[in-house]
């Protein structure tokens, strides 16, 4: 993955970004590339791909969210949910390291205390399959006021979202392109 890039507008997520060539159509970045946005997220339930969500008639919303889309120019939904879990990891690594605040990761979703104690879900996360690509969307909240369960968010951590988009996705794109170096370097066995 060699094209990153943090936009400088707000941008709406409804789900309809989670298309083959969305970031090409929108960015002129073509090929593996992931881009970061900051807005609000608001995606009604005939845009989801997450069908245990569709199912449990849970749509998602945020007033607030740091997103990032990444495409893969592959058609191996497995090695992308892979590569989603790498996202989720770096992004718990980065924040930990940032907020001296431990954080808990459960598959795909990050999770932090809120003031009462209680857990608050800080991120969505999802992979899914296109017929030239496969895509992933995360969104991390920024606020929280209004999210239909118990959330937390990058402001009440006091962590800058745009700088913090940045700084993951330079630290995902060197984890995906150290992977790939690390398969070219050994040899065949047997």
């Amino acid at each position: 993955m060699h094209t990153l890039l943090v936009a400088d507008r707000d941008i709406t997520y409804d789900g309809r970004q989670l298309a083959p060539h969305w970031i090409y159509r929108n960015f002129d970045m073509l090929g593996d590339a992931a881009v970061a946005f900051l807005g609000p997220c608001h995606v009604d339930l005939s845009e989801m791909v997450d069908i245990e969500d569709v199912k449990a008639q849970a749509p998602i919303f945020s007033p607030r969210m740091l997103h990032v889309i990444a495409e893969f120019f592959s058609s191996d939904l497995h090695t992308t949910v892979y590569r989603q879990r790498l996202l989720i990891v770096t992004a718990k690594e980065l924040l930990e390291a940032m907020t001296d605040r431990q954080v808990t990761r459960r598959g795909d979703d990050l999770y932090l205390p809120r003031a009462d104690g209680s857990p608050g879900k800080l991120s969505v996360s999802i992979a899914t399959a296109s017929p030239t690509s496969t895509l992933i969307h995360t969104g991390l909240n920024i606020e929280t006021e209004g999210t239909p369960v118990p959330t937390v968010g990058l402001a009440e951590l006091g962590v800058d979202p745009a700088a913090f988009g940045a700084r993951l996705l330079r630290h995902y794109a060197d984890e995906v392109n150290d992977i790939w170096l690390a398969r070219c370097k050994v040899r065949a066995v047997g």
